[in-house]
């Protein structure tokens, strides 16, 4: 499938995309990521969504993982940090998905992340000419409704959704400092803590009644809390006979006849 991109404003700068499988034997780039921070914070969000039975077969959600285009006849492929697809195509029989094509492989992915590191800032690129910025990628070609990125050190989270001028354009976070996604039926935000030996601020997921989605240790430490609390309550209950039966001995009553 081919399409041909434009903008009002930037007649001069059009983009002639064709929506093709990446080829099997098209090299990957093989960049490390630039920090250990990334994928614990994309691991996180999996994790999340996994234990709450949010992902479905039918679900793309991935990190570090090429969505690709040809571009004016050149392929073009960007790893985002996390990457969600509400629906794709089933992969053949036996295949491991290696990257991701819209249109020829499933729907527009509908979010896409990033997460800041100390380099280039090129998350923000907006470069119009090959290989392209990051921002121009997702908005212009790929036109992702939801791109979010976010700043691990100082915690801050940005959401910019696409306008119907096709541009992305920032949101608001509400009192929560919580931004809800439709696609998802959840809220994204930013909660300070520790997993995983990390102590700092981690995107989490909440949803529509303001209910946090937890980690598995989480679930675990609630489980075991549950257990405890029922303890006690079953202690508190025993030591009211034991003293119901002392009272009733005392008044010269067998509680065993009773």
């Amino acid at each position: 499938m081919t399409q041909t991109l434009s903008k009002p404003a930037e007649t001069k700068t059009q983009y002639t995309v064709t929506w093709e499988k990446l080829p099997d034997d098209f090299k990957l780039p093989d960049d490390p990521v630039e920090n250990i921070d990334q994928p614990l914070l994309a691991a996180a969000l999996r994790e999340a969504l996994d234990l709450a039975g949010f992902i479905l077969a039918s679900m793309l959600i991935a990190s570090n993982f090429g969505l690709c285009a040809k571009v004016n006849d050149k392929t073009v492929v960007k790893a985002p940090d996390w990457v969600y697809v509400p629906s794709v195509l089933p992969a053949e029989p036996g295949e491991v998905r290696r990257s991701y094509t819209r249109n020829a492989e499933g729907e527009v992915p509908a979010v896409v992340m990033e997460f800041l590191s100390d380099t280039d800032g090129s998350e923000y690129s907006n470069k119009p000419t090959y290989p392209y910025g990051k921002w121009r990628f997702y908005e212009r070609i790929l036109q992702v409704p939801i791109y979010v990125i976010f700043e691990p050190k100082s915690g801050v989270l940005e959401v910019y959704r696409l306008s119907t001028s096709g541009e992305y354009e920032l949101q608001e976070l509400d009192a929560n400092q919580r931004f809800w996604i439709e696609s998802m039926g959840l809220f994204l935000g930013v909660w300070e803590g520790e997993k995983s030996q990390r102590t700092g601020y981690w995107l989490r997921w909440w949803d529509e009644n303001g209910n946090l989605l937890l980690w598995g240790v989480e679930r675990v430490e609630q489980e075991r809390q549950r257990a405890e609390d029922e303890r006690q309550r079953a202690e508190e209950e025993r030591q009211r006979a034991d003293r119901l039966m002392a009272y009733l001995r005392s008044q010269g009553i067998d509680p065993d006849g009773i």
